[in-house]
Parts: structure tokens; C-alpha cells; sequence
């Protein structure tokens, strides 16, 4: 699992550290980490470190003083340093000094010959844009960046930028990692261990052995109840194909049973002849999850249909049109204790919560699941899954509040349309086998991202576009790979 940490949980963690070791300690191992990991990406782009050129441009924080350090250290492995020295009056003395014995020289600006620049600009306590002196030597850049714990100007919080801010190729983080990480446009993200002793947080993001942990595997006395039957409501006459593929997706996702409802049962069972098809809600027979939503319509035959499932006391995930009959007649929820997990796109959030998600997509999601007491999924490069319970926290370590899950996708395959139908299927699936609400979300998004990836790779070498059809065709690849 992957932990995310605030600004202040951070600070708290290193304050006994602090406190406990010889002045500079701490820097020194994070200096190095830092030197460490510059020199790896300069083997992978230049071939080695001596004789080629590095510029650290320098803030008056303590990541000046982790960037001057660094390319002290470069320096005695041969390599050529510089440094642009934002705020000379407060610039790290003994960083400097040490640079300066080194052989570092202090340079007005970044050379045209440079091979890599270290962004140590503003760290975890910094707040805004880029300044224009600092923005100006940056815009003047051509080499790669790698940026000291965060790159300057994305908040640390949410990952936005509000004007000039650095676009780093790799950030080097320590201790743990923060929500900008994740969020926010950081290139490859390294941590370095220093020592902090921290616990778990309540925000999160799977790894593959999280998944593979959660993901559900016949046992010796399975059969296809007890695996888990999933509903479907979808489709319509406009939109058939949505229940084609959030069917496709259910089916894919686990090895129980998938029961369709609406009134594109001929197309689902043209594709999926596995599946049982029903004509409505109240004919399709026992599950134990219902999907509702893609392609469904908005009139009065879709709206008994979302009503049927959120009456029922099982889990339900709430997609697409449904969420937009949803959004008109919030009291759909009301009285429901079964796990409801809505997956608004950023237009739908807006219809749902009356604004749009703004910057911090956390907060956002967070208050949506409060205020309606669902899981909410809000959908984007980053996905975030929130459970009711867990506002006003935010990278907070301990504790009991609910944990919220970030999914970074890695890339924008899956934007295409009908993926969202792709997505709610394995959703439900889940849920049918019993994962907890956020679990079955965070789980689904994983490794929806993951078959996006290898569509996309599919055959390779290089990605090219790809579809929702083809997303579907490759989610049990992505089940195996985990």
C-alpha cells in the first residue's frame, strides 16, 4: 500500500528526528538520497556522471539546502556543477560552503550546456506559483528536471498549479510520500528513506499486491452463486452498447454469475452467451450487486429501474444516466444502509454536488460521499474513491477516520467513451463477491488502468489508440498479470 502524508504529518514525524541527531544529519541523508537517484538518471540519459553538467537552482529552504548538497556530491564524482542562487542573503550557509570547496560555481542563470537541473526552489511548506525571477530561469531551460520532494509551484495538497510552476522529469521525495504525488504532475516519483517513523494514513493507493490480495479467487467449494451474481441494468434502445460492455465487464471481472436486465438482452447475449437475460428487474432472479446507469435513458422506465435496486438491501453502483436521475431526485438514497458507489465523471459531480470539483479533487470527493453517504469515485487520470466519514482529514496518520484511495492511471488510455461502462461492470462484479464498498472501487480502478495500458500496448512495441472494446478484452490480462 501506498501512503500519502500532509505537509504537517510529515513535520510532526521528523521533529523527534530533529530533535534526537547532530545538527545536519538528517539533510545529509536526504542530500544523498538525492545525489543517489540524480546520479541513476543521469547514467540512464547521459551514460554517467563525471564530466557532465548539472545546475542546481536554489531557494532559501531547507530543499536548497538538500539541492546544494547534492550537487556537492555530484561534484566529487566528477560531475560539473553550477548554481542559481534565488535569494543569495538566505541561501543554506554550510550547503553553500561545502559547494563552494567542492569546485561548484554560482551562475546567474542555467547554460545552454547543462544536462540536468535540480529544482530546489520551495519545498513541502511552499504556496503558490513560481516568483518571476524563478519562473524566468526555468522558462529559459531545455534540460531535463528533477525536483527536490516536490516540483515548485504545484501545491503540495492537491497537485495544482496556479501559474508558473516546474515540470519535473523525476521528483526525488523524502520520508513519505504527498498527495501532490499523486495528484499532480511530478514525472517518476522516488522516495528516499530517512528514518521517519509513520503510520499508515487514511489516504492511499493500491499496489499490485494489495489487488491481487482483494481480488477474488475460486476456492475448492465455490460454485457460481457463492462467487457472487452480478445485476446489470443498463442498455437501451439508443444505447445498446452499454450493456454490452458493462455486461462484458462483470463477467470478466469474476468467476460467479452475471444476471442482465433491459431491454438489450438479444445484443448482450449476442456477445455474452453466458450471461441470463431477463426482460426487467423484477424477472432477472436473485443477485447479490446491482449495476445501474450506462446507457440506460433517463425516462420513466430508467428511473424505475434505479429506484428497484437502491429499494433493495443490496450494494449498488450508480453510473452514468443513473447518476443524472440521481442528481434530480437525491432522495433515491435515502434510507439506504447497503454500500452505494457513485462514479461521476467531473460533469457529473457538478450535477450532483451543485459545483464543479475545483483544485482539491480530495476535499471534493470526500464531501460528496458525506453529504450523500455513498462511496464516490471522481473519475480522471487520478482517481479518487471516498466513503462517507472521511472529510476534513487529508493525509492524517492514525486514527479511525475512513480511508480514501487515489488510483493515478499513469496515462489517458482509458479516456474513451464507454470505458466508464467497462469500469462499473468490474465494480459491481466486486461488490456481488463481497469487497467493501471503497475496497471494490479502488480494486476496479487499479485494474481497469492496468487492461487501458495493455490495450493500448496491444500488439506493441508502441501504444496506439484504443477503445473501450478492446479496454474489455483485456481486463482478464490484467486480472493475470497482478
Amino acid at each position: 500500500m501506498r501512503y500519502y502524508y500532509s505537509a504537517d504529518a510529515i513535520r510532526a514525524a521528523e521533529a523527534p528526528l530533529l530533535a534526537s541527531l547532530p545538527d545536519g544529519v538528517l539533510m545529509s541523508r536526504a542530500a544523498y538520497g538525492l545525489a543517489t537517484a540524480i546520479a541513476t538518471e543521469l547514467k540512464l540519459r547521459t551514460g554517467g556522471v563525471a564530466g557532465r553538467r548539472i545546475c542546481a537552482v536554489v531557494g532559501s529552504g531547507d530543499n536548497g539546502g538538500d539541492a546544494l548538497w547534492a550537487a556537492t556530491f555530484l561534484r566529487r564524482r566528477g560531475a560539473a556543477a553550477d548554481a542559481v542562487l534565488l535569494n543569495p542573503d538566505k541561501t543554506h550557509a554550510k550547503g553553500l560552503a561545502a559547494f563552494r570547496r567542492a569546485g561548484g560555481r554560482v551562475v546567474a542563470g542555467i547554460a545552454a550546456a547543462t544536462d540536468l537541473v535540480i529544482d530546489g526552489v520551495v519545498g513541502i511548506s511552499g504556496r503558490g506559483p513560481l516568483r518571476p525571477n524563478a519562473a524566468a530561469v526555468f522558462e529559459a531551460n531545455t534540460a531535463p528536471v528533477v525536483a527536490v520532494d516536490i516540483p515548485s509551484g504545484l501545491d503540495v495538497q492537491t497537485g495544482a498549479a496556479d501559474g508558473a510552476h516546474v515540470r519535473a522529469a523525476l521528483t526525488v521525495t523524502f520520508g513519505g510520500l504527498k498527495p501532490v504525488h499523486a495528484l499532480g504532475e511530478c514525472g517518476r516519483v522516488e522516495l528516499i528513506d530517512i528514518g521517519l517513523d509513520l503510520a499508515p494514513s487514511d489516504l492511499a493507493g493500491f499496489e499490485v499486491a494489495d489487488v491481487r490480495a482483494r481480488w477474488p479467487i475460486p476456492g475448492p467449494h465455490d460454485d457460481k452463486y457463492t462467487q457472487g451474481v452480478t445485476g446489470v441494468l443498463s442498455g437501451s434502445a439508443t444505447y445498446p452498447g452499454a450493456a454490452v460492455l458493462s455486461t462484458g465487464a462483470a463477467v470478466a471481472a469474476t468467476s460467479g454469475m452475471v444476471r442482465y436486465a433491459g431491454s438489450a438482452g438479444p445484443q448482450v447475449l449476442s456477445h455474452w452467451p453466458e450471461v441470463i437475460a431477463a426482460p426487467s428487474p423484477q424477472e432477472a432472479g436473485r443477485v447479490q450487486a446491482w449495476v445501474v446507469g450506462p446507457g440506460l435513458g433517463t425516462d420513466d422506465t430508467a428511473k424505475a429501474a434505479l429506484r428497484f435496486a437502491l429499494e433493495s438491501d443490496l450494494p449498488v453502483i450508480v453510473d452514468a444516466d443513473a447518476l443524472t436521475l440521481l442528481a434530480a431526485d437525491p432522495g433515491l438514497l435515502s434510507g439506504r444502509s447497503a454500500p452505494t458507489v457513485l462514479t461521476p465523471h467531473a460533469g457529473e459531480y457538478q450535477r450532483l454536488a451543485g459545483d464543479p470539483p475545483g483544485a482539491d479533487r480530495v476535499a471534493a470527493t470526500r464531501g460528496l460521499a458525506d453529504r450523500l453517504g455513498a462511496t464516490v469515485l471522481l473519475k480522471g487520470n487520478v482517481t479518487v474513491i471516498a466513503s462517507p466519514g472521511s472529510a476534513g482529514r487529508s493525509g492524517a496518520t492514525g486514527g479511525s477516520g475512513t480511508t480514501t484511495y487515489l488510483n493515478p492511471a499513469g496515462q489517458s488510455w482509458a479516456a474513451t467513451a464507454g470505458s466508464g461502462d467497462v469500469l462499473s461492470g468490474i465494480i459491481g462484479a466486486l461488490l456481488a463477491a463481497g469487497l467493501p464498498a471503497g475496497e471494490a472501487a479502488a480494486a476496479a480502478a487499479f485494474v481497469h488502468a492496468r487492461a487501458a495500458n495493455l490495450s493500448a500496448a496491444d500488439p506493441g512495441p508502441n501504444p496506439a489508440p484504443t477503445s473501450a472494446s478492446r479496454i474489455l478484452a483485456h481486463v482478464r490480462a490484467a486480472i493475470a498479470a497482478l
